[in-house]
């Protein structure tokens, strides 16, 4: 019963969401929406805040647990893209308010999830420096997810299935390239193999 009430406060809100601003919704319209009462509301949420985040969070594992790999995970960025064109209102309302942090938030763990397993991949004897295969996967997360920010921003206008394939594609080469500098590093002697 707890999980039907939470899953009809999250489907009232996302329903919401798609019909006006965020900092439009109040809680009263979310708990009239699914016949609830507020104190219902309460117990599974602080306030409309806590239950954007838990929306947001619920929607990173399952793109993260359905693609385990690193090809599958574009298809998991592809999958996100296009919840958010089928939701475009929704993540507009979000992209235009105070809360637009959860929005690039949800994006940046995505991303970060996918640079992770890529760099990894290449990585498999662990000869790359900690602090170079770092900095190589929060660079890549930052533009892979400021990239789709601003797809967002521009009315999700291109096909981001090619965009994101297209990416991959790039991204690929030039992450193998920085993680070799990074092995030409130790090898030489210059760079240094942990986070000191």
């Amino acid at each position: 019963m707890v999980q039907f009430t939470k899953k009809a406060i999250v489907e009232a809100f996302l329903e919401l969401l798609n019909e006006k601003p965020l900092d439009k919704i109040t809680v009263k319209e979310i708990v009239d929406s699914c016949g609830i009462n507020r104190n219902t509301f309460y117990y599974h949420f602080e306030d409309i805040h806590a239950l954007l985040t838990f929306v947001i969070d619920g929607e990173v594992e399952h793109v993260i647990a359905k693609h385990a790999d690193v090809k599958s995970l574009e298809e998991g960025f592809i999958e996100a893209a296009y919840f958010a064109l089928n939701n475009k209102r929704a993540v507009y309302h979000i992209y235009n308010s105070v809360n637009r942090e959860e929005l690039e938030r949800y994006l940046n763990s995505i991303a970060e999830e996918v640079m992770r397993r890529m760099v990894e991949g290449l990585d498999a004897v662990g000869d790359v420096p900690d602090l170079d295969r770092e900095l190589i996967i929060h660079f890549y997360k930052c533009g892979l997810s400021g990239m789709v920010m601003a797809w967002v921003g521009e009315g999700m206008k291109a096909n981001p299935e090619q965009l994101i394939r297209k990416l991959g594609d790039l991204l690929e080469g030039s992450v193998s390239a920085a993680m070799e500098k990074g092995r030409q590093k130790v090898k030489a002697g210059k760079g240094k193999k942990t986070l000191t």
